[in-house]
């Protein structure tokens, strides 16, 4: 709820006109009537004043602030945040798998290198070389 629709809705819940509320704030009713219109907004001094007088905080009077909203809010962010985790898991098993079969390639290519030369140094040798 907007704050010119609070101040409407609390000024007719305690059965004050927009004459007696300007009274008690010592303002016009037309100030009243342009403050509940959106038209303008009361200066800091005139917002402690309403509050005093509503018996409310500053925080309740003025904030747009519906519980609801803000638990789910809450809710939509620690979805969000254990979605990002999730993605950063993978990304890390990703990453060790890719990091896995980088070394293995290089050692079947250290491998590949090495049988390739012993077969150029010992032509010669059957039992080496012979396959079955």
């Amino acid at each position: 709820m907007k704050f010119n629709e609070k101040l409407l809705s609390i000024r007719k819940k305690k059965g004050l006109s927009q004459e007696e509320l300007g009274m008690e704030l010592q303002v016009s009713r037309q100030t009243i009537s342009k403050w509940e219109s959106g038209q303008s907004y009361p200066d800091f001094q005139k917002l402690v004043l309403l509050s005093d007088y509503f018996d409310m905080t500053l925080d309740e009077l003025v904030k747009d602030i519906d519980v609801q909203d803000v638990r789910e809010k809450s809710l939509t962010d620690e979805k969000v945040a254990s979605i990002y985790s999730d993605v950063e898991n993978i990304k890390d098993i990703f990453a060790k798998l890719l990091k896995f079969f980088y070394y293995a390639g290089v050692v079947l290519i250290i491998f590949t290198i090495l049988t390739f030369i012993a077969h150029l140094l010992f032509p010669d040798i059957e039992w080496l070389w012979k396959i079955s």
